[in-house]
């Protein structure tokens, strides 16, 4: 059985909920609910495909603080393997606080973002990626180990999430690569300079056959050789927290694509799993099961 895989840096959320206020200068405020997580991207993804029964690699930077054994332990118990870059002594991840009050929040991060890509970690990276049959690709300078895993057969599936810069110079090596981009309306919207998400889709045809333009809390469309369509959200899910939604939905289109389900489906696999993760707060707190995934996929033809 093949294998998903990615590197990106590891985000771990400490979520004070129900604040009734952010604190001023001096003074303390107490909440009654609070979570330790792991917080959004590239790992999130993983761990989210990880649920769904499917095995999968990252290599990302751990320590040996507290916060890195927490990271570890979630990754192994969710069927993720973590091959660590790291090799200092300080903390490498990215750590949040979030203070989240009623309709807003606000976020202090320790950490440097994203993750180093010195030789050894290229070659690191390469050795556990071969022959997965899907790789997340995400910027961050593993634009050589991407190419090469590409030429070796790997789909390969680019996120580059909110950049001001964003643009197809910017963007133009990584976009050659992937097989597939996951952009929502803004990032499309932006990366083209088009104005509306439908000309974004076919802008962004002169890189993919397929293409994806996710449309909020709306659904996403999709453009192939029949032209352009759309899937919409599903309907019973109630949006309590965005946080992870992406991640969370390329999850979901990925498993699509692991088990060769059809263009269209895949989209609709991402609306489940993006979907339900928007259901309760953090980024890796609501989810679905393969079975669940499956069910509500039925549900829909009907």
């Amino acid at each position: 059985m093949s294998f998903i895989a990615g590197a990106g840096a590891t985000n771990v959320d400490l979520l004070y909920q129900n604040m009734p206020k952010i604190p001023d200068v001096g003074e303390e405020v107490y909440t009654d609910k609070f979570s330790l997580q792991l917080g959004g991207g590239l790992p999130a993804t993983l761990i989210n495909l990880g649920r769904l029964g499917i095995k999968t690699r990252i290599a990302t930077e751990l320590g040996d603080d507290m916060f890195s054994s927490f990271a570890k332990e979630k990754f192994e118990s969710n069927n993720v393997t973590p091959l660590n870059l790291y090799h200092g002594d300080g903390i490498p991840l990215n750590i949040t606080s979030a203070i989240i009050l009623k309709g807003d929040r606000s976020f202090i991060t320790y950490g440097k973002g994203s993750i180093d890509s010195d030789d050894r970690a290229l070659e690191e990276f390469y050795e556990m990626a071969k022959g997965a049959k899907i790789c997340l690709m995400n910027p961050g300078g593993f634009t050589e180990v991407y190419r090469r895993l590409k030429s070796e057969g790997t789909v390969m599936v680019l996120d580059t999430g909110w950049d001001d810069e964003l643009c197809f110079d910017k963007y133009g090596d990584l976009l050659e690569i992937a097989d597939y981009y996951t952009p929502n309306q803004k990032e499309a919207l932006k990366i083209t300079g088009c104005s509306s998400p439908e000309d974004a889709a076919n802008s962004l045809k002169k890189y993919f056959d397929k293409v994806i333009v996710k449309v909020d809390k709306d659904g996403c469309l999709g453009l192939d050789e029949n032209g352009l369509f759309f899937k919409k959200s599903i309907d019973s899910f109630v949006n309590v927290d965005s946080t992870g939604a992406g991640d969370a939905f390329l999850a979901g289109f990925c498993y699509g694509l692991y088990y060769d389900y059809p263009f269209a489906d895949c989209i609709e696999f991402g609306n489940i799993t993006g979907g339900k993760a928007v259901t309760e707060v953090g980024a890796l707190s609501g989810y679905v099961t393969e079975n669940e995934l499956l069910e509500i996929k039925e549900t829909l033809k009907e």
